[in-house]
């Protein structure tokens, strides 16, 4: 069946849209990584940070599990699967997240905010995606690394990986939207960043299942601060163990705080003062 006109002139318009937005955001990070990599003893300073830190929350899991007490539900290899998630969240937000969302609060104290809205390009996309860390990457390895040591210990197949990582991509366009919108209140409250600060905080929470905590925190961390839409849930998918409904509940939570992401900062600027003014 042909398409209406107006629709293929749409999707004529956007696919160059598309591909110069892709054309920006490579030319952003080689120059960002190349920038980074000047300093190339930082990579195994952080792969070492990455390390002890890895090391620090196996200790603590294994705390539990040491004596046979279990999270209700999860065995030992079950709940490696979550703190891989957590890992891998982890080395999302350091990154990508964290070199970007966190310089959104100096921008606007600068004043050299005023400079990126006067670009050519959505100013969120250039906030957003700006520079990239590769500070972050040894955590994406090890969270790779572990998910791939627990899921053989499991005898998961390769299909559910799949699933699994549908799963941990809802949960990081929440978590970069959760993280935008609090960067935009800086546009009001200047000294923001202590608020995500107690975010970073509260994602903590993401290295257990949420079955290890009492039931006023796991409805605390589902319904409230979303934790269990980060870890819990895309671990829960990649072993099986939860409802397409949680799924779709994961799918229409991430859409819903990117849109609202995307409304809110719109509505930020209309009382953002520029330094010129």
């Amino acid at each position: 069946m042909p398409q209406p006109p107006e629709r293929l002139a749409r999707r004529r318009g956007l696919l160059p849209h598309i591909r110069r937005h892709l054309r920006v955001l490579g030319l952003f990070w080689e120059t960002a990584i190349a920038a980074e990599l000047e300093y190339r003893i930082n990579f195994v300073l952080a792969t070492l940070s990455s390390l002890g830190s890895l090391a620090g929350s196996l200790f603590g899991l294994f705390l539990f599990y040491r004596t046979g007490y279990s999270f209700q539900g999860w065995s030992w290899e079950e709940a490696l699967v979550v703190l891989a998630m957590f890992t891998l969240l982890q080395g999302f937000s350091a990154t990508f997240l964290s070199p970007n969302l966190s310089q959104i609060v100096k921008q606007v104290q600068l004043g050299t905010l005023d400079f990126v809205l006067l670009k050519p390009i959505s100013a969120q996309f250039w906030l957003s995606t700006r520079t990239v860390s590769p500070w972050g990457i040894p955590d994406l390895m090890f969270g790779l690394i572990m998910l791939g040591y627990a899921g053989s210990r499991l005898g998961l197949p390769v299909g559910v990986y799949g699933i699994g990582a549908i799963a941990l991509a809802l949960g990081l366009v929440t978590l970069y939207s959760l993280w935008f919108i609090l960067g935009a209140t800086s546009i009001w409250f200047v000294k923001v960043y202590n608020v995500t600060e107690v975010l970073r905080g509260l994602l903590e929470a993401g290295r257990f299942p949420t079955a290890a905590y009492p039931a006023a925190y796991r409805f605390f961390f589902t319904f409230i601060v979303p934790v269990a839409f980060l870890t819990t849930i895309p671990a829960e998918a990649l072993l099986g163990r939860t409802a397409w409904g949680w799924i779709g509940a994961s799918a229409g939570l991430a859409i819903a705080l990117f849109l609202f992401a995307q409304q809110f900062w719109r509505f930020a600027l209309r009382f953002y003062t520029s330094a010129s003014s």
